[in-house]
């Protein structure tokens, strides 16, 4: 399942994603009218914005409509009535932008038509120059507003990751780019940044914690809303692509009349060209010292006269003072992040379940690219979700690895005041897996429980594939197993998929259209589209256990004795 599932087939013409009409479905039923009282949002409402989505993102709620509907929306008793809020990854952005304009009298635009800059034909979410604006659209000016509901509902089937594919350095005064590339600082990436994931997803930022840790919340094509922080699952590309940090771009509405009752009439957009934009910087693709952004792949990133890579030089400048890790609660973050991942996933899994896609029969080829595609596959599927889960799981393990190497020379970024960091690692790790509890409905009903440790263990055979029964979505074995229900075709084809599990790595420009037999065939490598032989080490426990052991008998060891 790719996080953000193409609009209305429009990816398979190879062409530009335009606007539906006016006339689209309306989401409820009501006349909440959209007028608009303000020529463009001051920085008080871009304040109001930012509390808005760390709001949002501070409840406890697992849908965006849940979330629009709970105490943490301040406008939800001003919504129409059955209004519903149904978005993915890629409409979570645009759609809280526009709800929160609506209520606030706040003008509105957005590009509703991109096609590749190269010309090339392909599929826009994945061109391989990026997207360039061939088309854009603004809320409607009238004395008495117009009805906001189907303009949300048209942002839905408008928006995709294509529209965040673009060049960072562009402007064009007609057709702009409703984004722009930000500052790399706690002024600049605040609640509202817009993150996204060259291989199709987006996620909005809710909080930055003082340690520099970047939250965010994400939709899903099923519509579960999930939390994380921003890892090294969100690869950093050329400026041409547009990744990883965007924001809003300010915009102006000029040439309005003011009516008699305070509406604004008439008009046109005007967007605020970059070097206007007092946070625009190309810092993410030029590195610091800058370099040209053009050999973005050679930038280097130096912080207080340390080089580091730029994850560790994003976490240091989101920092507030010196970069440091407190090893105890960067796992327990972690940790908490990931189990709201699974429990997110538990979600995605039941969703097909109650379809009862596990009871179809499943097609004779996979499709051309498991990450993207459209239909059942892509919205019930999670080999997407899976990777980034899988990506989450492996940076625990590096970071637990990195600390216990830092605990060994002393490095003096690593905060830690007891004597024995294994340790206490170990026992930090097996308490918050335990806590984190994961349940799901078997082939005959009964409940299954696991802890995080369990789906560590297991972690490579979880199916992404929703025609295959609930057990092997969760990598059952032994007697959890043997309620599954799946035939001899099921079952050779998730022995097929093995190393399509084992892939970490989303490869969306390799064909991955075979059949069973062609799959088991091989050969096997990131380029062949049929998966890797080994996964990557994840097993934190094992780790801590095997290094425990080291120490202790490194300790039992006696000193040589001196010489005379």
């Amino acid at each position: 399942m790719l996080a953000c599932w193409v609009k209305t087939g429009l990816s398979g013409l190879f062409g530009v994603m335009v606007a539906l009409a006016m006339s689209s479905p309306v989401m409820a039923s009501g006349n909440g009218l959209w007028t608009i009282t303000k020529d463009r949002w001051s920085e008080s409402d871009e304040a109001a914005w930012r509390d808005f989505i760390a709001g949002l993102g501070a409840a406890d709620c697992w849908t965006m409509d849940a979330c629009l509907k709970s105490p943490a929306n301040p406008y939800r008793h001003t919504d129409p009535k059955g209004a519903q809020f149904l978005v993915d990854c890629a409409d979570t952005p645009y759609v809280l932008r526009a709800y929160f304009a609506w209520k606030n009298g706040l003008p509105f635009a957005w590009a509703n038509g991109v096609l590749p800059a190269d010309g090339v034909r392909g599929d826009i979410r994945y061109s391989p120059y990026g997207n360039k604006v061939v088309s854009r659209a603004s809320v409607p000016r009238t004395a008495y507003g117009v009805r906001a509901m189907p303009i949300l509902r048209q942002l839905t089937w408008t928006i995709s990751t294509a529209m965040f594919r673009r060049d960072a350095r562009a402007w064009d005064e007609t057709m702009f780019t409703d984004t722009y590339s930000p500052r790399l600082d706690r002024e600049a990436i605040q609640p509202g940044t817009i993150v996204y994931d060259v291989n199709g997803h987006i996620a909005t930022v809710w909080r930055v914690e003082p340690n520099g840790r970047i939250w965010i919340f994400s939709s899903h094509p099923d519509h579960t809303l999930s939390r994380s922080f921003v890892g090294r699952e969100f690869l950093r590309t050329g400026p041409e692509l547009g990744s990883i940090f965007q924001k809003f771009r300010p915009i102006r509405l000029v040439g309005a009349k003011r009516a008699a009752n305070g509406s604004l009439i008439g008009g046109r957009i005007v967007g605020t060209p970059n070097s206007e934009i007092p946070d625009f910087s190309l810092e993410q693709y030029t590195g610091n010292p800058a370099t040209d952004p053009v050999n973005w792949r050679r930038a280097q990133w130096v912080w207080q006269d340390e080089t580091m890579d730029f994850y560790t030089y994003l976490r240091a400048k989101m920092s507030f003072g010196d970069l440091e890790y407190r090893p105890l609660d960067e796992v327990n973050a972690m940790m908490m992040s990931l189990c709201q991942d699974l429990r997110s996933r538990a979600r995605a899994v039941e969703i097909a379940q109650e379809e009862g896609i596990d009871d179809m029969t499943p097609p004779r080829r996979l499709p051309n690219n498991i990450y993207g595609t459209d239909g059942v596959w892509e919205l019930y599927s999670t080999p997407s979700r899976d990777a980034r889960l899988k990506t989450a799981f492996k940076e625990l393990y590096d970071s637990v690895v990195q600390f216990v190497k830092l605990d060994l020379i002393d490095a003096p970024r690593l905060k830690y005041d007891g004597n024995n960091l294994v340790g206490d690692l170990l026992k930090a790790y097996e308490q918050k897996a335990a806590a984190c509890a994961i349940s799901y409905r078997n082939s005959v009903g009964r409940t299954v429980t696991l802890n995080m440790s369990q789906v560590s263990e297991r972690l490579f055979d979880l199916s992404f594939d929703p025609y295959q029964c609930v057990e092997r979505r969760w990598g059952a074995r032994g007697a959890e197993l043997s309620t599954c229900r799946d035939g001899v075709v099921k079952t050779r084809w998730y022995e097929a998929q093995r190393k399509l599990r084992n892939q970490i790595d989303r490869t969306y420009d390799v064909d991955m259209g075979y059949t069973i037999a062609e799959l088991e065939r091989g050969p096997y490598g990131l380029r062949t589209g049929r998966g890797v032989d080994n996964p990557p080490e994840v097993d934190v426990r094992a780790y801590l256990e095997a290094a425990a052991h080291r120490y202790s008998a490194m300790a039992e060891t006696p000193e040589p004795s001196a010489t005379r």
